[in-house]
């Protein structure tokens, strides 16, 4: 029944994709909802600024703590949003990370299936030195808008290279641009995931990955990234 009801949201979602934006980023949804109806109960968050995608009394199944899915492309980066927000994570959780891989103009196949359990001190670990006022400081330095985009983007990524943030694991990402957005969000490497938080992963692709025992149900339809569209 749950295979039959996820195959119906791939055709709707492929249905309703109207736009280029829609359909290249089509697959982050399909993977979030497959999670959640195959492993939360059919969770759906009430809005999609909450703190988890999928909070703890939602996970019965799973060691009862908040989770967050992710999908990105086999090799990249996963991007895991607001900076600040991150570091603030004190309680343990599921990260729960779908990479793909475009194996046809129109299809992503996912290839790994992860879910980590991440404990505080772990997370805390891969920031380093890096204190929650360094990371005021630089999210003031992007938000300044005394600056120009240009100049606070060649400020904030100069800042980024140099101590503290240059010996943390988390990569600092600037999001500035003309149209008004200011954000510091971070990524962790793809080598990094598995380095600090699944030594016992492989890093080659699977041809049938799984996730918990249960397989992801075919390829998605969705076409190639192009260069500025997100992943």
């Amino acid at each position: 029944m749950r295979c039959a009801r996820f195959l119906l949201l791939i055709l709707f979602l492929a249905a309703v994709s109207g736009s280029r934006a829609e359909e290249v980023q089509a697959h982050g949804l399909i993977f979030e909802h497959w999670v959640c109806d195959t492993f939360f109960g059919g969770y759906r968050p009430p809005v999609y600024t909450q703190k988890w995608d999928i909070p703890a009394a939602a996970n019965s199944a799973h060691g009862g703590v908040p989770a967050n899915p992710k999908a990105t492309r086999f090799g990249t980066p996963v991007g895991l949003g607001d900076a600040l927000r991150q570091y603030d994570i004190e309680e343990p959780f599921l990260l729960i990370l779908g990479y793909w891989e475009q194996v046809a103009p129109t299809e992503k196949r996912f290839v790994k299936l992860l879910g980590l359990r991440v404990e505080p001190a772990a997370w805390r670990g891969l920031w380093g030195p890096v204190t929650r006022a360094d990371l005021e400081r630089l999210d003031a330095l992007i938000k300044d808008r005394s600056l120009s985009p240009v100049e606070a983007r060649l400020r904030a990524q100069e800042l980024k290279t140099q101590l503290p943030f240059s010996r943390a694991v988390f990569v600092l990402n600037p999001k500035i641009d003309a149209q008004g957005q200011r954000r510091l969000q971070c990524s962790l490497r793809f080598a990094d995931v598995l380095k600090y938080l699944a030594p016992e992963v492989s890093p080659e692709p699977e041809t049938h990955p799984a996730l918990w025992g249960v397989a992801f149900p075919g390829p998605v339809v969705s076409g190639p990234r192009r260069f500025g569209e997100a992943e």
